[in-house]
C-alpha cells in the first residue's frame, strides 16, 4: 500500500518538532545543570540515572494504555497531542529556574526532570506507533520510515550547529537567560509541527475494537518477555544508542577543554547532514548489499569516525576539515543505523503479532522509547561521574589526566559499546534475509484471510508459535 505524498511529510515534520526538544535536552541539559547552574556532575548523573529506573515502569504502562484506547479518532491521534502539551509545557520550565538556589533548586531540577522524561512518553510512544500503521508493505515501509528520521536528523543539525550561538545570542551575555528564550521558541515550534501531523495524516477508528479484551499489565509483561526479536532488538538498539549518547554528553567538553576549540563543537554537528543522508540512501543500499551487510556497515564507519577524531586530538586538535571528517564518518554511519532499527522495529511488530497472536504496537514501540531514554540516562550517569572521576572543574584549565580521561570517555567507549552492537545484531537477531522473507509472507497471508487485522489487535489468546525460522 502506498502513502500518499502530503501523508508521508506531514508526519516526518512531526518529528521535527519533537526531536527538537529531545536533541535539546540530550545535547545540552548535562552542560546547563553543571556549567550554568553549578549543580554537581555526581548529582546529575545520578538523576538521569533514576529517571530511567521510574521510566522502565511507565513506559510500558504509557504503551497498555494506548493499545486500549478505544475512540472514534483511534488511539495515537489523542494521546500525541495530549503528549505534545504536557511536554513543551515542562520542557519551558525545565529550563526556568524562578531565581531559586541552594536545595530548592537541586529539588526543582529533579522533578522537572523527571516529569519531562514521563511527558516525553505519552508523546513519543503514540508518534513511533503510529508509523508501522500507515503501511504493510515491506519495501514502502522502509521508504516511509526513514522520512521521520531525516527530519530528526534535521533537527539534531540545527540544535547542535546552532544551539550555544543562539543561547549566547537570545542571553545577551547570560546563558540563564539564553536557554530559557530558546526554549520556549523550541516549544511553540513543537506544537506548531504535531500539529501538522495530527491534522494531515488519517487513522481509523478504534471504536469497533471495544469487545475485545482489555490489555493487562501482565499481558504487557508477556508482550515484551516472550518476543524473543524484541528482545534481540533491544540489546543492538540500546547498545549503539549508548555509544551515540556518551559520544554526544562528552562532545561539548572533548572541544571546550581537550582541543581548546569550542567553535568546533557546532561544525562538528553540523555534520549530522551526513547522517541524512545515509537516511536517504538507506532504503537502496539495503536494498543492493542487503540490510544485514548494510548494518555491519553502519557500526563500521562510527568506529573509523571516533579513531579518526581520537587520532587527530593528539595530532591537529583545531583542525577544522580533520573534526568534520570524523564526524562526516560517523554519521553516515548513525544515519544507516537509524535506517535498520526503524524498519525493524515494524519487523519485530509482525513478528509478535505471528508469534503471540496480537498486534501490540504501542507496547513494542514503548521499549524503543524507553531504550532511546535509557541511553541519554546512562550517558548522563557516566557523564557526571565520568566528569567527576577524571577530576573536571567546570570553566578551568583541565588537568592532565582530566584531559586524557575526557578523550577516552568521548571516543574509546563508544567504540566499545557499537561493538558489542554488532554482536548482538549478528549472533541474536534474526529478522534478516530468508526468515525476514518468510515473516512479511505469513502477516499477509494472515490478514488476507481476516484472520486479524493489519492494523489493530488480533483475536485474543490466538497463538501463532508454528511460526519459525
Amino acid at each position: 500500500m502506498k502513502v500518499p505524498f502530503k501523508e508521508k511529510y506531514a508526519f516526518g515534520l512531526g518529528a521535527l518538532g519533537k526531536d527538537a526538544v529531545i536533541c535539546f535536552v540530550g545535547t545540552f541539559l548535562a552542560y546547563y545543570y553543571t556549567d550554568v547552574l553549578y549543580l554537581t556532575p555526581a548529582f546529575v548523573g545520578a538523576l538521569f540515572f533514576v529517571a530511567r529506573v521510574w521510566d522502565a515502569i511507565n513506559d510500558p504502562m504509557m504503551g497498555m494504555i494506548i493499545d486500549n484506547t478505544r475512540t472514534r479518532h483511534g488511539k495515537f491521534r489523542i494521546w500525541l497531542v495530549i503528549g505534545t502539551l504536557l511536554n513543551a509545557v515542562i520542557f519551558v520550565l525545565m529550563f526556568s529556574t524562578f531565581g531559586l538556589s541552594g536545595n530548592a533548586l537541586y529539588v526543582y531540577a529533579a522533578v522537572m526532570y523527571i516529569l519531562f522524561g514521563m511527558t516525553y512518553t505519552v508523546m513519543d510512544v503514540p508518534y513511533w506507533s503510529w508509523l508501522p500503521n500507515l503501511t504493510s508493505d515491506p519495501e514502502e515501509r522502509e521508504k516511509v520510515s526513514v522520512i521521520p528520521r531525516i527530519f530528526a536528523s534535521l533537527a539534531g543539525l540545527l540544535i547542535g550547529t546552532f544551539g550555544l550561538q543562539i543561547v549566547d545570542r537570545l542571553g545577551s551575555g547570560s546563558q540563564l537567560q539564553g536557554f530559557q528564550k530558546i526554549a520556549g521558541f523550541i516549544a511553540v515550534l513543537f506544537i506548531v509541527l504535531i500539529a501538522v501531523t495530527v491534522l494531515n495524516v488519517p487513522e481509523a477508528s478504534t471504536l469497533e475494537q471495544k469487545a475485545m479484551p482489555k490489555i493487562t499489565l501482565k499481558k504487557t509483561i508477556e508482550v515484551i518477555k516472550k518476543n524473543d526479536q524484541l528482545m534481540a532488538f533491544i540489546g543492538l538498539l540500546l547498545t549503539f544508542n549508548l555509544s551515540m549518547q556518551i559520544m554526544n554528553g562528552f562532545m561539548i567538553y572533548y572541544f571546550k577543554y581537550v582541543t581548546g576549540a569550542e567553535r568546533l563543537f557546532s561544525m562538528f554537528f553540523f555534520t549530522i547532514f551526513a547522517e541524512m543522508l545515509g537516511l536517504m540512501l538507506f532504503p537502496k543500499i539495503s536494498q543492493k548489499i542487503s540490510r544485514e551487510k548494510t548494518f555491519a556497515l553502519a557500526c563500521t564507519l562510527p568506529v573509523v569516525g571516533l579513531v579518526l577524531l581520537l587520532t587527530a586530538g593528539f595530532v591537529a586538535p583545531t583542525n577544522v576539515v580533520v573534526a568534520m571528517a570524523s564526524g562526516v564518518i560517523l554519521k553516515f554511519g548513525s544515519g544507516l543505523s537509524l535506517g535498520v532499527t526503524t524498519v525493524s522495529i515494524a519487523d519485530c511488530i509482525d513478528y509478535g503479532e505471528m508469534k503471540l497472536g496480537t498486534r501490540n504496537e504501542s507496547i513494542i514501540c514503548s521499549a524503543q522509547t524507553f531504550l532511546m531514554k535509557s541511553a541519554q540516562a546512562v550517558a548522563g550517569l557516566l557523564t557526571g561521574v565520568g566528569l567527576s572521576l577524571v577530576g573536571y572543574v567546570p570553566n578551568v584549565s583541565q588537568s592532565a589526566s582530566a584531559i586524557m580521561g575526557i578523550r577516552v570517555l568521548t571516543c574509546v567507549v563508544p567504540i566499545v559499546f557499537v561493538v558489542l552492537s554488532f554482536m548482538v545484531y549478528r549472533k541474536y537477531y534474526r529478522l534478516k534475509g530468508d526468515a525476514l522473507l518468510q515473516l512479511s509472507r505469513r502477516v499477509a497471508e494472515k490478514h488476507e484471510k481476516g484472520s486479524g487485522t493489519a492494523f489493530g489487535n488480533g483475536n485474543e489468546g490466538t497463538a501463532y508459535v508454528e511460526f519459525e525460522f
